[in-house]
């Protein structure tokens, strides 16, 4: 029984010495060397592999993490503080100057207009503000706190792809929890439903076009019904739930689209 008992001993010094997850950065270089072998058992190639190699533990995401209020405002506070009478005002405007365009969209994918434009405000002011966190470090810093690693793990995998496919760059920036481009997909999201709406070879998610043909992607990819009601006790509010997981965002997104395409 003691040499059976050594033998399983002795053939998991892997398990053993695998690097664990942190809550400081004092473990994130030993941890990063782990998480490479992890990433290229996965599929992620040579350039990526050097992106994450170059990543530094992001204390502003971290800080940013553990600070989240949103959850806690109320609809009404919540929708003040984003500017949502803006959104929609500016988001008329947006549809008004370019109606063939989110016309398109709505044939391909069924989502309507105002159910992107009220994304695109929500996240970005449509595009005025991407982020100034460097995506990559930031959403591989998140993967390696302890809060949350299982979560996040797939979309740092997802990141360092979308350096070998040539979407992103170690320098390219975006939100502080690793969400990039107009609507600020994170990752793993945008690997997986990205679209090259511009034909160029490339799905660039700081291109409005692809940004926006990304999003309705994801939407319908999730289930949205086309022509069926999105607001909250109808078929498609579902699907916006799968776009941000706060209550109050969901809630605010069907408001204010319903006030855009009205």
């Amino acid at each position: 029984m003691f040499r059976f008992a050594l033998i399983i001993a002795l053939s998991l010094p892997t398990l053993a010495t695998a690097a664990p997850c942190g809550n400081t950065s004092s473990g994130f270089e030993a941890w990063k060397q782990d998480f490479a072998k992890q990433a290229k058992r996965s599929g992620v190639k040579k350039k990526g592999l050097q992106a994450l190699a170059q990543t530094q533990y992001a204390t502003r995401t971290i800080a940013a993490d553990r600070n989240q209020k949103s959850f806690k405002y109320s609809l009404d506070k919540f929708m003040r503080v984003r500017g949502a009478d803006t959104i929609v005002a500016q988001g008329r405007k947006r549809k008004a100057r370019n109606p063939q365009f989110y016309a398109a969209l709505e044939r391909q994918y069924g989502v309507p207009s105002g159910v992107l434009i009220a994304i695109h405000g929500m996240e970005t002011g449509f595009g005025n503000f991407m982020g100034d966190s460097q995506v990559v470090s930031a959403i591989t810093t998140l993967a390696y706190d302890c809060r949350r690693s299982e979560f996040f793990i797939p979309h740092a995998i997802g990141a360092l792809k979308l350096v070998d496919q040539g979407s992103i760059t170690t320098a390219t920036k975006g939100a502080k929890h690793g969400e990039l481009g107009h609507t600020q997909f994170l990752p793993g999201n945008a690997l997986v439903y990205g679209v090259d709406a511009t034909g160029d070879g490339r799905v660039d998610f700081y291109n409005m076009t692809d940004a926006l043909a990304s999003t309705a992607n994801f939407l319908r990819q999730k289930g949205w019904k086309p022509g069926r009601g999105y607001q909250p006790g109808q078929p498609n509010f579902r699907v916006i739930q799968e776009w941000n997981a706060a209550s109050v965002y969901q809630q605010s997104i069907a408001i204010m689209a319903a006030r855009i395409d009205g």
